[in-house]
């Protein structure tokens, strides 16, 4: 196979390079930090798309995480590529946390305004449930209770994660924009005066 590895890994080796890849867990960070200024877009457009991503981790509904961050990303003038971008703070090292926590604050929701929420017993059969039988198996009716809670959960958490990332995405962007137009200012005005004729 043209680019394969001569030597097939081991399941050993996959399952390590699964929970720790060869290259480096930061690998993929570096390379959002590098190609997020290079977006041709407003730093407004690039935080608000990135923020969208982000906040549409937050949900629990896998495998539509991009439609929904676009379709926020569409509502808040984002940019879509930036969008896809913030997806990749739902990960698999960061899902576990993002989903208790929405499913403990929905909860925390719907006490004030349902007489019977599931409590943590309940909850811990409910993850066996569906460990055992897997997700896609199980029937709607039976994962629409956990999906409301952590669905309602996620709305108060994809905000905060929302503005916390358009204020940090923004300043930095608009900084690194700032210094580019400074730095390709300098060098015009370099070359501007390499041309100029010398005075007589």
């Amino acid at each position: 196979m043209l680019f394969g590895r001569r030597n097939k890994p081991t399941w050993r080796e996959k399952l390590q390079n699964a929970v720790w890849p060869r290259r480096g867990i930061a690998r993929p960070f570096v390379y959002l930090a590098k190609r997020l200024p290079r977006l041709s877009a407003t730093p407004h457009a690039i935080a608000a798309g990135f923020a969208a991503g982000a906040a549409g981790s937050f949900t629990p509904f896998l495998g539509f995480h991009f439609l929904i961050s676009f379709g926020l990303a569409f509502a808040v003038r984002g940019n879509m590529i930036a969008a896809a971008f913030g997806t990749a703070v739902g990960n698999p090292l960061t899902f576990p946390l993002i989903f208790a926590s929405t499913y403990e604050v929905g909860s925390i929701i719907l006490r004030f305004f349902a007489s019977h929420v599931p409590d943590a017993r309940t909850m811990e059969r409910q993850s066996e449930v569906i460990m055992n039988e897997g997700l896609f198996t199980m029937g709607f009716d039976r994962l629409w209770p956990l999906l409301k809670t952590m669905s309602i959960g996620a709305v108060p958490l994809g905000l905060l994660a929302f503005i916390f990332f358009y204020v940090a995405v923004r300043m930095i962007i608009a900084g690194v924009q700032r210094s580019r137009k400074k730095r390709l200012a300098r060098r015009e005005a370099m070359n501007q005066a390499a041309e100029a004729p010398p005075a007589e």
